[in-house]
């Protein structure tokens, strides 16, 4: 039985090493295919070996005695999350084939809807699968907030930055962890997110619709924080005033004479 184990480990940890491979067979066919700089090329190989450490500890912990279908499809996703990487970092220096930044961004943000379809037709739903596309998505917002905000200004940043900034305030309010109750709203925003980032990093409207598009996803995002925000806190409050108890008054007995 540890045999097996052992073994079945190996196989989990060996999909985490595949994944890194692509990703760097994917950087080499975009620089030869753009010329991509220095700054793409590190930029790109540091998200390949990070995403394979953090991926690997997080397998390690978690015991899985398999990757799973939808864990690759997310794995997929990431790859191409990390080719967008690569060509924004690069887009400091020289701007990227629109259509090549594009065609990669609106693929990664088709497969968001993928891999969760295939973890419930499949029964292979883990806490670990649903942690790992929900970092996919973030990092994935807070690249095209990066690309948005060269032409539209730093606010942009906002909209990457305010899932990491909600993460490090609950470091210091613990009561910021309390899962919160399903929501439709907030899975409609969070989706809308990448589309309007994608909208408006394609320059295929002015820039003040641009500008307008980009807004729109900050409003939305800053609702849907506050909304999860209060309600977290308002639950936080209820439990820490706990209703008082009221003793009953002690019944007199009848007396006669």
């Amino acid at each position: 039985m540890a045999l097996n184990n052992t073994y079945e480990a190996r196989l989990v940890q060996q999909e985490t090493a595949v994944g890194a491979g692509v990703q760097i067979l994917l950087l080499a066919l975009l620089g030869s295919a753009i010329g991509m700089g220095p700054a793409g090329w590190l930029t790109g190989l540091a998200f390949a070996v990070a995403s394979w450490a953090l991926l690997s500890l997080a397998l390690h912990r978690s015991r899985l005695r398999s990757f799973g279908p939808a864990n690759r499809v997310t794995l997929g996703r990431a790859t191409l999350v990390g080719g967008v990487t690569a060509l924004v970092a690069d887009s400091f220096q020289d701007s990227p084939p629109l259509t090549l930044f594009v065609g990669l961004t609106a693929v990664a943000l088709i497969l968001d809807g993928v891999d969760g379809k295939v973890a419930r037709r499949t029964g292979t739903s883990t806490a670990l699968g649903a942690r790992f596309d929900m970092e996919v998505d973030a990092f994935l917002i807070l690249v095209l907030s990066v690309y948005v905000s060269m032409s539209q200004g730093p606010w942009v940043l906002l909209i990457g930055a305010m899932r990491y900034g909600f993460v490090a305030a609950a470091r210091v309010r613990p009561w910021l962890n309390t899962p919160l109750p399903p929501s439709t709203a907030r899975k409609t925003v969070a989706a809308l997110q990448g589309v309007l980032l994608l909208v408006a990093a394609s320059g295929l409207l002015p820039r003040p619709a641009n500008a307008g598009v980009a807004a729109l996803a900050l409003g939305l995002l800053v609702w849907s924080f506050g909304r999860d925000v209060l309600w977290l806190w308002r639950t936080h409050r209820a439990t820490r005033v706990a209703p008082a108890v009221v003793e009953p008054m002690p019944r007199r007995e009848l007396v006669t004479s």
